[in-house]
């Protein structure tokens, strides 16, 4: 019975450190589905074939709103080479101050609303805005901001994605 026991830790460590060792690399996007402000939907999947910037926010947040110029000059930037943007509402956000917000600053690429938290939860239970994710042409998340992205970091992170087949 020991070395039954004994087995079945070792191989639950080694388990456990295999995943630990696999989590360093870049990992899949979580499948998530997004309600965009029109009322249409978005998978994950979707964004498979760009390099997409998904960036978890609230009207309510200052450092979001600060950013959110520097986040929108990116997309310029890039939106022709491949690049998109998906910008997640958090679920204590009135979606009125969202509809507003995208509204009257015009963001020019697709804004969900994540009404019931599952897709912060999906994503590696976000709860700090902002919270920024780059996702490569494979859906595999390769980096994550948490605050303000240094932009200059994150373009040149954009750019080697773009340059990926």
């Amino acid at each position: 019975m020991k070395r039954i026991l004994y087995v079945a830790a070792t191989a639950a460590v080694l388990a456990i450190g295999a995943g630990v060792w696999l989590s360093t690399g870049p990992s899949s996007a979580p499948e998530s589905t997004f309600v965009l402000l029109d009322g249409s939907k978005q998978t994950t999947a979707d964004l498979k074939g760009k390099v997409t910037l998904v960036n978890f926010w609230a009207t309510s947040c200052v450092t979001c709103v600060a950013e959110m110029p520097r986040v929108v000059a990116t997309y310029d930037k890039y939106k022709d080479r491949g690049f998109d943007t998906l910008a997640v509402a958090m679920s204590y956000d009135p979606p009125a101050y969202v509809v507003n917000y995208a509204e009257t600053r015009k963001l020019p690429f697709k804004v969900a609303i994540d009404n019931t938290g599952a897709v912060a939860k999906a994503w590696g239970e976000v709860q700090l805005t902002p919270t920024t994710y780059i996702v490569n042409k494979r859906g595999a998340i390769v980096k994550r901001y948490v605050g303000e992205p240094d932009f200059g970091e994150l373009h040149q992170l954009i750019e080697k994605l773009l340059a990926e087949t």
